[in-house]
């Protein structure tokens, strides 16, 4: 077996097959980018500016008679960056790849291309080449930052994530080109720090094409935070200036910014990996697959991860590559999508699982109902203001089918709606539910009151 990328879905699968003959190929890091220069340094980062903003409203919670004189927003900075970089082991995959040699697989470092049926040829980094043999082929080369095509971009000085979250530098302003997951935590992060943060989004609200309460209320929030949020509004052009760059707004407006920060999505890495040569030909939106993760068209050629396209998670690659490694151990299994949890880890988290309200009413008969979290007593006891859950229900077959929510850890209490979705749990069940007082998981109940009772 040959596998193409040695991120978290090639982790688990060279890992879970000592049995075979595995050959790891990777141009990068071995674990790929969540660990060193996406999902674990953002989290680190966000981390670190809660608890300065905590600390900043000390007073508030009766920790400390006075506000707290915080020190210099640079000098913590540098000790988020201290930390960071030790939770992703300075971005050296050296465990990771050792890791791969203790599973008994062979790494081999460099850029793997499809050269025809049963073949893969390295171009090694080191030099030279190296050819392998495969009966089995797994593609989990992951995705790439897209570059908007914004005139000027390429004269400015411009981060993708991936190098900001590496990066030791506090830019004294920034632009950040999208509203999605990750334009919202990095914008978050570097004005918790002093950064004068504009934020472009598109769309007429943040975190499109979720729920619209969630974007607004994050909105909201970070424009409580510092960050100017210029919603309905694309970049259209940038050109140099003394202190970084101007960007040219849809809206009439112009940003002056140290650095441009490009948030605009990720694209499947399928360039330049010879697909042409097994007679595969995919789209801009991933490589298709079926729900054994086998590329559609082939026999022994499968795919894992943000190369499909499907839900562009971590964890989503984790249950795509735990499906791949169960059918290739001649056992059936079949990925189910409906209920892979979407999160956003600002303060306070967003997140959603299943339909949106709009996806679910063209297709079913649906009701919906909602609770704000200050209506709990956990938000009372915080002192919590702004949060807020909503239910989305298919009627006919009494089930949940879809949830979004804001609030103190709903990155963790969504798990009750991503199993009800996937389980398809009847809303009388989970009506009858009895949750711990006092918490925000309170919330669920009286909506799924409201929901079993519209049922048809």
């Amino acid at each position: 077996m040959v596998v193409l990328g040695a991120g978290s879905a090639g982790e688990w699968i060279w890992s879970q097959l000592p049995e075979r003959s595995v050959a790891v190929v990777e141009a990068g890091r071995v674990g790929g980018e969540c660990p060193f220069v996406s999902c674990m340094p953002s989290k680190t980062l966000l981390r670190s500016a809660l608890v300065r903003r905590l600390a900043a409203g000390a007073h508030l919670y009766g920790a400390v008679a006075e506000p707290l004189a915080l020190d210099d927003p640079g000098k913590a900075f540098a000790a988020a960056l201290e930390r960071r970089d030790r939770t992703t082991q300075g971005r050296d995959d050296s465990r990771n790849a050792a890791d791969v040699v203790r599973s008994g697989a062979t790494l081999c470092r460099g850029l793997g291309r499809i050269v025809g049926p049963g073949r893969v040829r390295v171009a090694l980094t080191e030099g030279g080449s190296a050819e392998f043999g495969y009966d089995e082929l797994v593609i989990a080369t992951g995705s790439r930052p897209t570059i908007p095509p914004v005139p000027g971009l390429d004269q400015v000085p411009t981060w993708t994530s991936d190098e900001a979250l590496s990066s030791a530098e506090l830019p004294a302003s920034m632009v950040v080109l999208g509203g999605g997951p990750v334009g919202c935590e990095l914008a978050q992060v570097y004005a918790t720090f002093g950064t004068e943060v504009t934020l472009v989004q598109s769309e007429s609200h943040l975190l499109a094409p979720e729920e619209a309460f969630l974007g607004q209320i994050l909105s909201g929030v970070l424009a409580r935070q510092g960050v100017d949020v210029r919603l309905e509004s694309v970049a259209q052009a940038v050109r140099q200036s003394p202190s970084g760059a101007v960007v040219s707004l849809s809206d009439g407006g112009a940003v002056d910014a140290e650095r441009v920060l490009l948030a605009t999505g990720r694209t499947p890495w399928l360039e330049d990996i010879g697909l042409e040569s097994l007679g595969l030909s995919p789209s801009h939106d991933g490589l298709a697959i079926d729900e054994a993760c086998r590329v559609r068209g082939t026999e022994h050629v499968w795919a894992a991860g943000d190369v499909t396209g499907i839900a562009p998670f971590t964890h989503t690659a984790n249950y795509q590559a735990r499906v791949l490694v169960t059918n290739l151990r001649g056992k059936a299994a079949s990925a189910d999508y409906k209920a892979i949890p979407r999160t956003v880890y600002t303060d306070p988290p967003v997140a959603a699982v299943g339909m949106t309200h709009a996806a679910a009413a063209a297709v079913m008969d649906v009701a919906f109902a909602g609770m704000d979290l200050a209506d709990t007593a956990r938000a009372g006891a915080d002192g919590t203001e702004i949060g807020r859950l909503q239910l989305v229900a298919d009627r006919a077959r009494g089930v949940l089918v879809g949830a979004a929510a804001i609030g103190p850890g709903a990155d963790e209490w969504i798990g009750e709606a991503s199993l009800a979705i996937r389980a398809e749990i009847p809303l009388e069940l989970l009506a009858d539910v009895v949750h711990s007082f006092p918490t925000y998981s309170e919330a669920y109940e009286p909506p799924l009151r409201v929901l079993a009772a519209k049922l048809v």
